[in-house]
């Protein structure tokens, strides 16, 4: 098992050394109540409810990490900060990939998970494939189990940026989700499939650059961005174990660089 050191992990530490310094301190209250000084680590027993309440916020609540790069684009941009729900699939307890498991991730869902290849780095990515799917990649788009592919220009709400120009945006159907998609034209989803790996090796073929079919193993999931000629997901580094996954983003909190984003559902 892979263990990640992380923001979580980071918290978990400082939760442990402030409630020991809060504990120290109410000790020595007790046998020293008139004591004039409080000696120079009671400051750690200061922040310890403050540490306390992030902690818990962060694991077993919600959390919401910024959007460093434009692998999800146009449905998420980057600056973008995530409200992401971790009760939607239950909290992970620091240090370990044991959760407290309250719900699974559903096809379509947008996922924070750990990077399987370093985990103490997380990754945003839409779950196109679950366990034991048959998903058909082709000029960009997906299908799942056989389903015709369905794309058709973006509509209106889909705002276009700087950073869209040159580019398409589709709107891609699959399994009764919907979700707007950007494909370059120049390349057209023809960004090659890592047969290298193993795990996709043993589960997947492909026809030519840019059209593949894998099938799903038990216990994992095909990820892809939806930004489909710029994102390093399941055709760089495989399939994502169920254990990896943190939490389902829900919701753009806000983005600096443009406010209008502001409480965007996912």
């Amino acid at each position: 098992m892979q263990i990640g050191f992380s923001i979580n992990e980071t918290l978990f530490l400082l939760l442990v050394v402030t409630g020991g310094c809060w504990f120290a301190l109410r000790r020595r209250q007790r046998r020293k109540p008139d004591a004039a000084h409080r000696p120079f680590w009671a400051l750690g027993a200061d922040l310890f409810v403050v540490v306390a309440l992030m902690f818990t916020c962060r694991v077993a609540v919600a959390d919401w990490p910024k959007v460093p790069t434009g692998s999800m684009e146009p449905t998420l941009r980057v600056g973008d900060y995530l409200l992401v729900n971790h009760l939607a699939y239950g909290p992970r307890l620091p240090f370990t990939n044991t959760a407290i498991e309250l719900g699974r991730p559903q096809r379509g869902d947008v996922v924070v998970f750990r990077y399987p290849l370093k985990v103490s780095e997380f990754y945003v990515k839409r779950l196109v494939g679950m366990p034991g799917d048959v998903v058909r990649f082709q000029g960009g788009a997906v299908s799942v189990n056989g389903e015709p592919f369905d794309t058709s220009p973006a509509d209106a709400s889909v705002v276009k940026k700087a950073e869209d120009r040159g580019q398409w945006l589709l709107q891609e159907s699959s399994q009764g989700g919907h979700r707007a998609i950007k494909v370059n034209p120049l390349l057209q989803g023809r960004m090659p499939l890592d047969l290298t790996r193993p795990e996709l090796a043993a589960q997947c073929h492909s026809e030519q650059t840019g059209q593949w079919e894998c099938t799903v193993p038990a216990g994992e999931y095909l990820m892809l961005g939806d930004n489909r000629d710029n994102s390093a997901d399941s055709r760089v580094w495989g399939f994502l174990p169920h254990h990896q996954v943190y939490g389902k983003a829900v919701r753009v909190l806000f983005n600096f660089s443009d406010l209008s984003r502001s409480w965007t559902a996912l």
